[in-house]
């Protein structure tokens, strides 16, 4: 199924139309401001081994992250935030960046493992953020592409369809993708160190 969301201005019976998929353990793809992802409901553990199969991973093993709503729903599933770190994401977010941070208690009972550290996006894309204010939860996340896969094809929605139909519940067509991915920020130690460039650009940051 082929889901198209206005990225402007996401039309509401759409985006119930996902959550509803989400609701019933449903894995789909969504847009993001960097690179189209397989996402599914936080707490969903059909949905957390299905996404784990497409990328041929085991779930006790994958290294998901959570896009939230905003940073208020983030402080839900991390440990306090130094004021440094803080103010560091509320500089670069929402934006193209990932932050690994420590996982607060809620974690490792999600991805039932012991897990101490979880990733975490706030893209600038309204089509998650939508999704995620009617489903009430965050979107558990993981790339549609990998590290030996980085073709322009998979920015096309429909071109991401056309390979993942029989595969997930719905594509969200939601304008083309990039095939840079997020900036990811290690912010677990006493200074953020950056362990992958991407999309999400450090200058006036850090």
């Amino acid at each position: 199924m082929l889901i198209e969301i206005h990225p402007n201005n996401p039309e509401a019976k759409k985006v119930a139309q996902a959550v509803e998929l989400l609701k019933k353990d449903g894995v789909i793809i969504i847009p993001t401001d960097s690179v189209y992802s397989f996402a599914c409901a936080l707490g969903s553990s059909k949905g957390l081994d299905k996404m784990a199969r497409l990328r041929d991973l085991n779930p006790s093993e994958a290294n998901f992250s959570l896009i939230c709503e905003n940073l208020s729903q983030v402080s839900q599933y991390v440990a306090p935030l130094s004021q440094p770190i803080f103010k560091l994401m509320k500089r670069a977010l929402p934006g193209p960046f990932t932050f690994i941070l420590n996982a607060g208690i809620k974690v490792p009972r999600i991805f039932r493992k012991s897990k101490k550290e979880v990733g975490i996006r706030l893209p600038d894309h309204n089509v998650p953020t939508a999704i995620i204010e009617i489903l009430g939860r965050p979107l558990v996340v993981s790339s549609v592409l990998n590290d030996q896969e980085e073709t322009e094809y998979m920015t096309d929605p429909g071109l991401v369809h056309e390979r993942y139909r029989n595969q997930v519940e719905a594509v969200i067509s939601g304008g083309l993708g990039n095939l840079e991915a997020s900036t990811v920020m290690d912010c677990t130690g006493d200074e953020p160190v950056v362990i992958r460039a991407g999309r999400g650009k450090l200058e006036g940051l850090v």
